[in-house]
């Protein structure tokens, strides 16, 4: 708690500071902080940043509010009404730090800080809760009965390729979709390990490993080979004969696994959940599960797997005992 006293202690002071010197210099920094922020954060981050701050300069129009910096924090307290109920809870958390980011870049005490935001963040979470819509669960049963219907055109090889590895390494969709030639490494049982050189919880690029099983790893060789694709190559690509070699991005990742599986349910995402719910369902430990989906807390795997969790509950092998006794 002192720490984080001294912290803002010494952010009210260098702010206080910066408001004294040059405007000349002052717009040096500015400068400095934004060239640093675009190598800093990835480039998703980004644009979700600017589309954030579009949005709230949109709305400020609109509804008659002042977007001018430094926001007044009753201003970021009725956008925050605003959104309850349309967004997740933690949706408008993230757009909390977009204003934040932007007073930063500007050197000017964020609105975000004060307490008539946290009271209106407060309610909202308290009268529409902070359960966030989870994708539906797309289990690896489905998955091969659908790669089982694919015919053996360029378009189903390719899509055979994108389900294997969507269901067998349990990526997010930015990295299946940075997925190159090169990092698939072969093993000896006929499997593979798929190298993940960047991640959402990995940002420094510290690297980790997604397992491809040896049927998904002769689905991708073979769509590797069909492709032409060399090793800086991205292995999921458009599938037209020709067509310039770059990667898909996971919007469309998503689409190939509503048209392949016929369910507009589901997204890229969904492949991530299923597997969570057939590792608890085949006994898989959490921390096993974790490390499979490259998870560094258990938070996550266990709000995916809670449906199957309680179906294993102390409770419903209670219930499953005497009802066999009966």
């Amino acid at each position: 708690m002192a720490s984080q006293f001294d912290r803002q202690s010494v952010r009210v002071e260098l702010i206080s500071k910066l408001s004294t010197v040059p405007t000349s210099r002052r717009q040096a920094l500015i400068a400095e902080y934004r060239k640093r922020s675009e190598a800093a954060f990835a480039a998703s981050t980004l644009r979700n940043y600017r589309m954030t701050i579009r949005l709230f300069t949109e709305w400020c129009h609109r509804e008659g509010h002042c977007a001018t910096l430094p926001i007044e924090p009753r201003t970021v307290a009725a956008w925050i009404d605003a959104m309850g109920g349309k967004l997740a809870a933690n949706t408008i958390e993230t757009r909390l730090w977009a204003i934040a980011e932007l007073h930063r870049s500007e050197f000017l005490p964020s609105p975000t800080r004060h307490r008539l935001v946290d009271l209106a963040l407060k309610a909202v979470k308290r009268k529409y809760g902070t359960m966030t819509r989870q994708a539906p669960p797309l289990c690896k049963k489905e998955v091969i009965a659908t790669i089982g219907r694919l015919g053996a055109s360029r378009q189903d090889i390719r899509d055979k390729a994108v389900l294997w590895i969507a269901t067998d390494s349990w990526c997010r969709a930015s990295e299946i979709v940075a997925f190159r030639v090169k990092d698939l490494q072969r093993q000896e049982d006929g499997s593979s390990l798929l190298f993940v050189a960047r991640s959402k919880t990995d940002q420094n690029g510290q690297g980790g490993y997604a397992f491809l099983s040896k049927r998904g790893s002769e689905a991708v060789i073979k769509w590797i080979e069909m492709a032409n694709l060399r090793a800086d190559d991205p292995i999921l690509t458009k599938s037209q004969s020709g067509a310039t070699i770059k990667p898909l991005d996971p919007a469309t990742l998503s689409r190939i696994i509503k048209r392949c599986t016929g369910r507009t349910d589901v997204s890229a995402h969904s492949t991530r959940v299923g597997g969570v719910h057939d590792a608890f369902r085949l006994g898989c430990d959490l921390s096993s599960i974790m490390v499979a989906g490259r998870w560094s807390s258990p938070e996550m795997p266990a709000r995916y797997g809670r449906r199957i969790l309680a179906s294993q509950s102390a409770a419903a092998k209670v219930s499953s005992h005497f009802n066999e006794v009966d």
